[in-house]
């Protein structure tokens, strides 16, 4: 008899976390919302999900505080829960030139992007080595294989993120544990296509004209991947099929770092 996965998914009440978190329910895996909105704000997407499978709640927490994340992870044990899949999605961004960035920027980014992912690892790794079985999927970027202009903190972080990976897969690779790095380039989520607006505006150009100037500027496929698409490649590296992926970086990024 098939026990049903549970599976922890950082930042899923938008964007990349929510396309994770709504393919993993769609395919019977349980799983526990996070994100930084209240239970109010995020009522309309728990429905939402809770229509495609078996939510096991939301929890709003700040995930760049060490002593948050553990007092979340006690509250899940406390509550039965042990996580068998975990998807270290959240992330934030802040763009500057080096010499101007904020220092408490710096740490915001490294905390939220990086250090939470080793935090949640820390936790949820004793479970999953000792039932022999468990999946570490970090969301990096092409950003953790190449760098752009003025954003130091967030490529840091997700060059980060690949070592990080690295070392987890290489620590529990003869316990039935994977981790690995999905590394999307462009995908279009609110706060993309937020990006691309003000682009429009700025430059007095059409948005449609923004979003393709967006895109050719660094992928050469010229189309955006999707959340729902970075979520069945989550699906996939959960399937036994999978099982000998481990510690890879995975592109999904149109080209962008093959040129």
């Amino acid at each position: 008899m098939n026990v049903v996965k549970t599976a922890l998914v950082t930042g899923s009440s938008s964007g990349i976390g929510y396309g994770i978190a709504k393919v993993l329910l769609k395919n019977g895996y349980q799983v526990v919302l996070h994100g930084i909105e209240s239970q109010a704000q995020v009522a309309p997407l728990v429905k939402d999900l809770s229509a495609q499978g078996k939510v096991l709640g939301y929890y709003s927490v700040d995930i760049g505080n060490p002593e948050a994340i553990a007092q979340f992870c006690s509250d899940l044990a406390a509550a039965g829960i042990n996580i068998d899949i975990l998807v270290n999605n959240a992330g934030i961004q802040h763009v500057a030139p080096i010499q101007e960035f904020p220092v408490q920027k710096w740490d915001q980014v490294l905390a939220v992007n990086l250090s939470s992912a080793f935090h949640f690892m820390q936790h949820s790794l004793p479970h999953m080595q000792s039932q022999k079985w468990g999946r570490v999927i970090n969301i990096s970027s092409c950003h953790g294989i190449v760098a752009s202009a003025n954003k130091s903190a967030y490529v840091t972080s997700k060059h980060g993120i690949v070592g990080l990976t690295k070392v987890a897969a290489l620590e529990n690779a003869t316990l039935g544990i994977t981790c690995n790095a999905i590394c999307p380039g462009w995908v279009l989520t609110p706060l993309v296509q937020a990006q691309i607006e003000k682009r429009a505006e700025e430059q007095g150009i059409s948005v449609d004209q923004a979003r393709e100037n967006l895109l050719l500027e660094k992928q050469p496929s010229g189309s955006f991947a999707t959340a729902e698409e970075i979520g069945e490649f989550v699906l996939f590296l959960c399937k036994p099929a999978a099982a000998q992926i481990n510690g890879a970086t995975l592109t999904m990024d149109g080209g962008w770092t093959a040129q």
